[in-house]
């Protein structure tokens, strides 16, 4: 007579230790092994010291800026003023004299804005409706035109620049906020349309399928549906444009001139370079007013950069 068997069953502990089945597909272990390799304290240093390095340059521009003192800043490190005893040489001078009757850097400053937000606003409204064309509606000769459209970013912006700046003469528009708008937005229409065209279509099908099984017609489907969810591909875009078009100085310089009533604040820079190519005290100001807002735009909107585009629209 044999004797019974007895069943041993794992503890609880043993089961903890035992290997588990793994779950995740190839492309996850790739995603997981990236995302560790990213957040190990090696990277995570490295990355500090490449930002304290790009940031130094910045912090010794501010640190001019505010020095008063003419003869220190063309004798001295900057570094020097953040000793003790020199102190006392921080001052709002040089930012009173850049932003005074003389330089006029205020004038120019707001030319920047009056440039800049229509030069982001009008090729983001234009491409969007565009973008939806090419991913969602169907019609003849639609990827030969996309095509098109993608080829135009390899042509340079001087090729165009004496035949628009000839047409705007003849159109009269010559010396006014227009030429400097449809200049910019010609040249970022087609890098939008690209971008934006290949966010809607990583838009699962099924989303537009059933508003449209709904009852949903294209305007609906675009704003109720495609709009909501572009949000961090235009946020993208619009920093994009926007640090594009308020650093330009080529097209400042072809269409407006160097006029106060035009003209952004590069190109009165870039005039200051010239006639007043000591007087680092006041450049240094000149130059962090026009960091200022670009640096503003970038902290206030980075946060879209990782945000993921479908984050919550579809389960399962």
């Amino acid at each position: 007579m044999t004797p019974p068997t007895t069943v041993v069953r794992p503890t609880s502990a043993a089961r903890a230790k035992a290997p588990k089945p793994s779950r995740l597909s190839r492309a996850e272990r790739r995603a997981v092994t990236a995302k560790n390799r990213l957040t190990s304290r090696t990277a995570s240093g490295l990355a500090l010291l490449i930002a304290l390095l790009w940031t130094v340059p910045t912090f010794g521009l501010a640190v001019t800026s505010f020095r008063g003192n003419r003869r220190q800043i063309t004798t001295s490190g900057w570094w020097e003023a953040l000793w003790p005893g020199n102190w006392g040489d921080f001052s709002l001078t040089n930012y009173q004299t850049a932003l005074g009757s003389q330089n006029k850097l205020g004038t120019y400053f707001v030319n920047s804005f009056v440039v800049t937000l229509p030069s982001v606003l009008i090729p983001i409204t234009l491409a969007l409706l565009a973008a939806y064309a090419f991913a969602w509606i169907d019609f003849r000769g639609r990827n030969i035109l996309f095509i098109a459209v993608f080829s135009l970013q390899v042509v340079p912006i001087q090729v165009t620049m004496i035949p628009l700046l000839t047409q705007y003469v003849n159109w009269g528009l010559n010396g006014t906020y227009w030429v400097l708008w449809l200049s910019h937005a010609m040249f970022g229409l087609p890098l939008a349309i690209f971008l934006l065209h290949n966010f809607m279509r990583e838009i699962p099908r099924e989303l537009v399928e059933a508003a449209r099984v709904d009852g949903a017609g294209h305007v609906q489907v675009f704003l109720r549906v495609i709009l909501p969810l572009m949000t961090p591909a235009i946020a993208s875009f619009a920093i994009f444009q926007f640090l594009w078009v308020w650093n330009d100085l080529l097209v400042a310089l072809a269409f407006a001139g160097n006029t106060p009533e035009v003209a952004p604040l590069t190109a009165r820079l870039s005039d200051m370079v010239g006639s007043r190519g000591s007087a680092w005290h006041l450049l240094s100001a000149g130059a962090f007013i026009s960091m200022v807002v670009p640096l503003a735009v970038f902290l206030a909107l980075q946060r879209f950069f990782v945000r993921g585009l479908l984050a919550g629209s579809v389960k399962g």
